[in-house]
Order: C-alpha cells, then sequence, then structure tokens
C-alpha cells in the first residue's frame, strides 16, 4: 500500500510508524511543509492517564518517548498569591522538539520516509498513493480545499492567548490568576525540561483592550506580562518564540474522510489545550486509524468508517468538556471573590467529568480542607 501523510506533527508521525511497524511492506511518506528541527511552541503535556495509550500501543517506543520527561504528582492553582496544592493529578512533561525529534527518529529507524520542506495542499498532488492522511494542523489546507465534502465548523472562543517560556521551574503544573487595575490575567505554567518551562498566558479581550495589548508589539505584550507575573517569575524573564496573541478555535468536522483522504489531529478536531488533551486525542486517533486501516486492507472507504466509528464519540465528549473548560476560564472574573481553596475546589469540578467523590479518592487532604469550610457541592 502506497501512503502518504500531509503534516509530520504527532498524529501524522505516530500513524506512520504504527502502520510501517504492522506492514513493512507498505510505502509511507510524510510530507513535512517545515525544514528538519524546526518547531514553533514549547512544551507539551501528558497526564499519566494520556500516556497509558501509548504504553499498551507500544511498550519499547513509550520507553523511548517518556526517557527525557519531567514528571510531577500534582498539580496547585495559585489565587491571590496562594498556592494551592492538588495531590493525585500525576504529569509528565516535555519539549515539542523533543516529542518530535523521538516520533521522526523512531519513523525513520523504521523505513518511514520523511520529506521535509514538502508543502502539499492539494491531494490531488499525490494520484499515486492509495491512502492519503491529511494531518496537516488546525488550519488545514486540505480540509479548507476539500470543505465541501468535510462540512467543517468553526467556534472561535473570545479569550487571547500568547505562548511563552520561561528559565522559572514550575515543577508542579502551575495555574496562577492574576487580578491587575486591567482585570484578570491567567497563566498556565509547568516545567518540561530541566531548563525551561511553558508559561502560556490568557487575558479576556476586554482587559486586553484596557491594558493597551491590542496595540502593543510582540516585544511590548512580553514586557507587559513579565511584570503582571513578576512575583510568579522570581526575576526570571519571559521568552519569546514567534509569540502573538492569538483566540483558541474550536474545529469540528460533518464528515472525516473522502475519498481516500482522512482527517487526522487538530485538521479533524481540535481540543483546547486547557485540558490538556490535545497531543493525546490525536496519538490515540493515529492508533485508531491504524487499527482500522490494518484491518480493511483492501478496502480504504470500509477502514475510514471504521475509524470514525471507533472515535467520534469520544471526540464528541472531549470537546464538550473542553467548551466547559472555555466557559470558566472566560468567566473567571466572577469567580475571583472565592477564597484559595474554593477557588480551587470550583476549577476541578469545571467540565464535570470530575466529582466531589473523585477529588477525595484522588487527594482526601484537600476535600477535608474543602468540607471543613463548608465548600463543598
Amino acid at each position: 500500500m502506497n501512503v502518504a501523510v500531509i503534516g509530520g506533527g504527532p498524529a501524522g508521525l505516530y500513524f506512520s510508524l504504527l502502520l510501517k511497524q504492522r506492514h513493512p511492506e507498505d510505502h509511507i511518506v510524510v510530507h513535512e511543509r517545515n525544514e528538519a528541527g524546526a518547531t514553533y511552541g514549547w512544551g507539551v503535556v501528558f497526564s499519566d492517564i494520556a500516556l497509558s495509550f501509548l504504553q499498551d500501543a507500544d511498550p519499547a517506543f513509550f520507553e523511548k518517548f517518556t526517557a527525557h520527561h519531567q514528571r510531577c504528582d500534582h498539580m496547585e492553582v495559585i489565587h491571590r498569591g496562594v498556592a494551592v496544592p492538588l495531590r493525585g493529578n500525576h504529569f509528565s512533561r516535555t519539549s515539542r522538539i523533543d516529542l518530535l525529534r523521538v516520533l521522526q527518529d523512531a519513523c525513520t529507524e523504521a523505513g518511514v520516509e520523511i520529506r521535509y520542506g514538502s508543502r502539499v495542499n492539494d491531494p490531488a498532488e499525490l494520484p499515486d498513493a492509495d491512502l492519503i492522511v491529511a494531518a496537516d494542523g488546525i488550519n488545514s489546507e486540505v480540509r479548507t480545499r476539500l470543505a465541501e465534502h468535510f462540512q467543517p465548523s468553526f467556534e472561535v472562543r473570545r479569550n487571547k492567548f500568547a505562548w511563552y517560556g520561561t528559565h522559572q521551574l514550575f515543577h508542579p503544573v502551575s495555574l496562577i490568576f492574576r487580578e491587575t487595575e486591567y482585570g484578570v490575567f491567567i497563566a498556565h505554567s509547568y516545567q518540561y525540561s530541566e531548563e525551561l518551562s511553558t508559561f502560556l498566558v490568557e487575558v479576556d479581550p476586554d482587559t486586553w483592550h484596557r491594558a493597551g495589548l491590542d496595540m502593543a508589539t510582540e516585544e511590548e505584550s512580553r514586557a507587559f506580562c513579565e511584570k503582571v507575573f513578576a512575583d510568579d517569575l522570581g526575576g526570571h524573564s519571559l521568552l519569546g518564540n514567534r509569540s502573538n496573541w492569538f483566540q483558541a478555535s474550536v474545529v469540528q468536522n460533518a464528515h472525516w474522510s473522502h475519498g481516500k483522504v482522512v482527517l487526522l489531529g487538530d485538521a479533524l478536531r481540535s481540543v483546547h489545550f486547557s485540558l490538556g488533551s490535545g497531543t493525546r486525542m490525536a496519538m490515540q486517533d493515529a492508533i485508531a486509524l491504524c487499527d482500522a486501516v490494518c484491518a480493511h486492507r483492501d478496502d480504504v472507504p470500509a477502514a475510514f468508517q471504521a475509524f470514525e466509528d471507533s472515535r467520534r464519540d469520544a471526540s464528541a465528549k472531549f470537546q464538550d468538556a473542553a467548551r466547559r473548560s472555555l466557559d470558566w476560564y472566560e468567566s473567571v472574573d466572577r469567580k475571583m471573590h472565592l477564597d484559595p481553596v474554593a477557588f480551587a475546589y470550583d476549577y476541578m469540578l469545571r467540565t464535570g467529568r470530575v466529582t466531589h467523590e473523585d477529588l477525595r479518592e484522588r487527594d482526601p487532604e484537600f476535600i477535608a480542607r474543602v468540607e471543613a469550610a463548608g465548600n463543598a457541592a
């Protein structure tokens, strides 16, 4: 089978690796528009639950994949300058460039061909492919070209975001809420290497305008955010890397495939980073697509249908949880009156997927604090 994968992100690379391992005779080419070693962003984070599927799918690759991860056994919510630890939340963090390097090396070793600097906008450019995987990101050009078939929908959310890095090491996954004269600023931060942490700043559009960030340059925005979170950064600066403001977009598709083309990863649907599940969902989808292709080697449409049948419900549930999480962040100004423990408790219940009893099992000490203060739902 001749397989073409458009996009060399986690979804496209992991699918290519799994299929090549199970069918070495297949000719698999990944078309990556960027040059080798190019990456944007800082770190990625997985929960232990999110990593378990990787271990089940390929234990040998799992060991390589997690070899250099930074791990922690709790997170913390910082409100009014008070850090509330939340135990029983295990996370594994790594740099995005290391994530891609491990996947690239594994693919190359398995015999997958990766063509860097190869930009494919139209599946018609790949007439010899028996199967084409469009894993070209949230702004997928393939999806746009075939929009009448995939019927994508886009929901642009209101808050503004900017990705930064910092040498301040946030060992636990830390959510920081800072009230300013302009409004509330939020930082999503976590250490992902021995030297660096991700520091994602979030702000509502009204606060963003009042602070003058709508008129600020990238450097001016970085300096402003650095002042807002000066106490948290401990004298360290924020580091930029194409750190322009953007808004989150929730992407869905009525149809996941057309002819011999199937969508994968963020091209298929986005899961907001406030849940920390986008890369996890992309790689789980890669496993499911590989399973479906292997089960229906002679019938590509049947393989695509099996893939969609196996993953659509999970996709819908995660996107629903992501919307609830986004709703919470977008209305956080109405929560700021809560004391730090009550605030952290409200945060943990935001998606409806975690209950009071779930929290008691994870962190009985935290729930004891909640109940002692009479804050239990």
